[in-house]
């Protein structure tokens, strides 16, 4: 009888989001008043990120990080989105201390998600990590509010934003262009163009000089 009541007080999980799905829509409470995800920022991206509490050194490093590279993100048509599971005094007092201490100023959203409910429905809240802290995750959410790619960091681990950037970039250009960015892509370099499908596009890859071909399935080009 104990174990059958166990069996119903344990909550059933939430499925992470991923790569592909819509974004789940919520409204919340943030440093610039609130806001409902599905009408967020229209017309641009979004970088969605957690961080595990306010008043925290490699949290404060990394806010701190996404604001001084704002700009950046604006040039890529993004709009920046934090959140921790704190009230909205405590951001508050948090963007003063970091303004009055560094010049820095976190003047990009921040979301309240003092009920953890935004942290459960995106999978930032990780117990075998932390059941009252959410981890360092990161959503690149693209204009149609499609999920595009996620990061998951631990707690003692810093993210490193000029590959937040970086990603953001790929995602864009291969949108732009339909190819494929190789490791270590930056923006300039070349880019993988589909492999062909036909006898006719291959014949037409090999007689093309302007492609840098390894072999006939990987092939670059500059665009």
């Amino acid at each position: 009888m104990e174990d059958l009541k166990e069996i119903n007080k344990t909550e059933q999980p939430i499925q992470m989001p991923r790569i592909g799905d819509q974004a789940p829509d919520f409204e919340a409470v943030t440093t610039t008043g609130n806001m409902k995800m599905s009408e967020f920022a229209p017309d641009k991206w979004t970088v969605m990120f957690s961080h595990p509490a306010d008043f925290t050194p490699v949290c404060t490093t990394e806010m701190s990080g996404f604001a001084v590279r704002k700009k950046e993100f604006e040039a890529l048509n993004t709009e920046l989105l934090g959140l921790s599971i704190d009230s909205i005094h405590s951001h508050i007092g948090w963007v003063d201390s970091v303004k009055q201490n560094t010049g820095v100023y976190m003047d990009f959203p921040i979301i309240a998600d003092i009920d953890m409910k935004v942290s459960k429905l995106y999978g930032m809240l990780q117990p075998n990590e932390s059941e009252t802290a959410a981890v360092r995750a990161v959503f690149f959410i693209d204009p149609s509010k499609k999920i595009r790619l996620i990061m998951y960091y631990p707690l003692n681990v810093g993210r490193n934003m000029d590959e937040i950037l970086r990603c953001l970039e790929a995602l864009q250009f291969s949108d732009e262009h339909g190819a494929a960015c190789p490791l270590d892509w930056k923006k300039g370099e070349k880019a993988i163009v589909p492999p062909p499908k036909t006898l006719k596009a291959y014949e037409e890859r090999v007689a093309d000089d302007s492609i840098e071909k390894t072999t006939w399935y990987l092939a670059k080009k500059q665009f």
